[in-house]
């Protein structure tokens, strides 16, 4: 079971990689008319943080997560180097 609980999470820092380095490869890339379709994406989360003032502490929470075409190529790259392991 330990074995297993390794792969989970060299798989997970392996997408997590794929995803930040697709990023920014679309936004390196995107600046280019003819690669401007990699920095094509969509935008999921909060637009604004949501704040709990508690008086002594005051909390400010939001998460936001952008999809782009580069990304997923980044995720499927993670994926496929992954399996390759």
């Amino acid at each position: 079971m330990k074995g297993r609980s390794q792969n989970i999470w060299v798989l997970l820092l392996l997408l997590l990689a794929g995803i930040v380095l697709g990023g920014f490869v679309g936004e390196l890339l995107g600046s280019f008319p003819a690669l401007k379709w990699l920095a094509y994406g969509k935008t999921f989360g909060t637009t604004a943080p949501i704040v709990l003032d508690l008086g002594v502490l005051t909390l400010q929470l939001g998460l936001q997560i952008q999809f782009t075409i580069a990304g997923i190529f980044g995720i499927v790259l993670a994926f496929l180097v992954y399996r390759k392991m």
